[in-house]
């Protein structure tokens, strides 16, 4: 028994004695910064005429230095299309929706939905790139400035309705980015003006601005539902709204 408990005695050993702890751990930092912009103009008002919305690709052309695409409202069945990537439905519908739009075209629609600058469910689009360069893909650098004009149909008037957008943004920020893009913001709003087709401003406001809760009037011709039953005119096709029976 002694034997015994001198062994246990010598084999026994205390607890790990404590290890310091490091506070400070080397660390790579990673990071991405995308900065997007848009501006758009206050709102020309056109000869009631589905006619001229043909002809604005023709008013943008003077200022791109590119061909002028023109990029039709989305389909009432995509309407929901979405260029935000944490919304994947969305997102592959639009994908699906831009396939067959340009380089340029496409970064235009980017920034200019992501900005909510347009409404691609009611707006028309006529755009090409007005400064800068691209990359070897084709696609606007981040200093480059594209843009044109948008146009939807006043829902009371039936009229067309036209503003000057301009968008740029990407990996970077230039200083003199800003001030070019205001120039040409500037230079579209004077080619509208300039066309003769004017005839006045606009307020900029749509009646099925906003949410839509299913409260207003479908077009029978198009299928698009205003946010509004005062409405008399499809703001995205310009049909009269078919109003009881």
């Amino acid at each position: 028994m002694v034997f015994l408990r001198r062994r246990r005695r010598t084999d026994a050993s205390g607890p790990p004695p404590p290890q310091a702890v490091q506070e400070e751990v080397t660390a790579q930092q990673f990071a991405l910064k995308l900065t997007y912009l848009a501006r758009t103009s206050n709102g020309l008002r056109l000869r009631a005429d589905s006619r001229l919305l043909a002809l604005l690709p023709g008013i943008v052309a003077p200022l791109s230095h590119t061909p002028v695409e023109a990029l039709p409202p989305l389909p009432v069945e995509q309407s929901d299309a979405s260029p935000r990537i944490e919304r994947f439905e969305e997102l592959q519908r639009w994908v699906a929706a831009r396939s067959t739009v340009g380089a340029i075209g496409r970064h235009a629609l980017l920034v200019l939905e992501l900005t909510d600058a347009i409404d691609m469910t009611v707006d028309s689009l006529a755009c090409g790139l007005l400064h800068g360069d691209t990359d070897t893909t084709g696609y606007p650098e981040y200093n480059a400035i594209v843009g044109g004009l948008a146009s939807h149909w006043d829902e009371l008037s039936g009229e067309p309705i036209v503003r000057s957008v301009v968008a740029w943004g990407g990996k970077g920020v230039r200083g003199d980015t800003e001030r070019i893009g205001q120039r040409m913001l500037s230079a579209l709003y004077q080619q509208v003006l300039a066309s003769g087709y004017t005839i006045g401003t606009s307020d900029g406001v749509r009646l099925g601005a906003g949410s839509r809760r299913g409260d207003g009037l479908a077009c029978t011709h198009c299928g698009f539902e205003t946010g509004s039953a005062a409405a008399f005119y499809c703001p995205k096709c310009g049909m009269r709204m078919a109003r009881g029976a």
